[in-house]
């Protein structure tokens, strides 16, 4: 079997550069493993799909060569794809600024994909194991449980090592190295955080509870919802500062972002003398959180009222509030990241075709490089237009 262009991995970047390529006229097979054609996009964003963020730029992506997505963002943007959801008659919502959803089911976004690539003519096979990959000429060979197949461009699109239950795997990368490329570390990212002893007890206390905050970690903050779990911390908050946080660090955590801690507590020990400090905290927190911070730092009891607090003893509560300190005892790990940190290093890699420097047959495209973006859409965004990107130059 004979084909201009074999892809990888029929996932979101992988559907997407088949369609584009079989469209410009190239003969295309896509092969998977699996058995069901994008797996992660069935289960992303709840089963609705978080399909591109409206405000996506090169500043929402994470890389060691942080120039690299810049010219496949600039050419096919979200506006692109939403262009392409709307001629398919698909129905959206935005559920926060920007975060585009699919209104019913991710399973129209896949049946999209799969039906531009009927349209162009792609062959997709699925339940394929690929046996061996060698370079034969100025073509790529495969040894695959369907027989041998000749590639004049072989792009891998085999994603990341994130929810390995969905079928991930180190092949991307083992590949890459085969052919002599570096992959960079690769980590767990939009993670949430474990907690160990005494915090995963009080954490499990409070499972279920989210509120707002601003969470810092040595690189960056975020200001979104945090969730309590039986295990640590999670909610958006939490995942966006798993992927730039360190083993062995403390993130810090505003209870109130936005406020002044200290400013708020003087004026209500000014107004409200007789008040009390549990009181208070429950009119500007969760009651369940309000009670469990009132039980975590057991202040005289926090029954006395406010116009006893000493200036010293508001600081003390206002640092809690606006700068908890907490050391996570880790993440989850791959088995719930909804994305994979680092990856084939993209030095390697041309910004424009994405084939690999001095072997064009090759290519690589979406999560298996080194490229990963913020919670919110931005992923998905990165693998239409990696995947357009790579097609059109196949």
């Amino acid at each position: 079997m004979t084909y201009d262009v074999v892809i990888i991995g029929a996932g979101a970047a992988g559907l997407m550069c088949a369609a584009q390529a079989g469209y410009a006229g190239k003969r295309v097979l896509v092969i998977d493993h699996a058995k069901k054609a994008g797996k992660k996009i069935l289960m992303s964003g709840g089963g609705r799909c978080n399909f591109t963020n409206l405000a996506t730029t090169p500043q929402h992506f994470y890389s060691a060569n942080p120039a690299f997505c810049i010219s496949a963002l600039k050419r096919y943007r979200p506006e692109h794809f939403v262009e392409l959801v709307e001629r398919h008659g698909i129905d959206y919502v935005e559920k926060a600024p920007g975060q585009l959803f699919c209104a019913d089911s991710a399973r129209e976004i896949v049946s999209m994909l799969l039906t531009e690539c009927a349209w162009a003519g792609v062959d997709v096979r699925l339940a394929t194991r690929i046996e061996a990959v060698e370079r034969c000429g100025e073509a790529m060979r495969l040894t695959t449980s369907m027989g041998r197949i000749e590639a004049g461009v072989l792009v891998v699109a085999s994603g990341g090592l994130s929810i390995p239950t969905m079928g991930a795997s180190s092949f991307g990368y083992d590949l890459a190295r085969q052919f002599g490329l570096e992959v960079r570390p690769t980590t767990p990212g939009l993670v949430p955080f474990t907690l160990s002893d005494q915090w995963k007890a009080r954490a499990s206390e409070l499972s279920g509870v989210s509120l707002p905050v601003t969470v810092s970690t040595r690189l960056k903050a975020f200001s979104e919802p945090m969730l309590f779990t039986h295990r640590g911390l999670s909610g958006p908050g939490m995942l966006q500062a798993s992927s730039v946080w360190f083993p062995g660090e403390s993130i810090e955590i505003d209870l109130l972002p936005h406020q002044d801690a200290q400013a708020l507590l003087r004026h209500a020990r000014e107004q409200t003398p007789k008040r009390q400090l549990a009181t208070w905290l429950m009119d500007h927190l969760p009651r369940r959180v309000a009670q469990s911070l009132c039980e975590w730092y057991p202040d005289g009891q926090n029954t006395q009222p406010l116009a006893q607090y000493s200036n010293a003893q508001l600081e003390v509560w206002a640092d809690r509030l606006n700068r908890w300190q907490l050391k996570p005892a880790g993440t989850e790990g791959w088995r719930t990241a909804e994305v994979t940190m680092g990856g084939v290093d993209t030095q390697a890699i041309s910004s424009k075709t994405f084939e690999v420097n001095g072997l064009p047959q090759l290519r690589f495209i979406g999560e298996v490089l080194d490229v990963t973006g913020e919670l919110g859409g931005h992923n998905f965004q990165w693998a239409w237009a990696s995947g357009v990107a790579c097609g059109q130059a196949c």
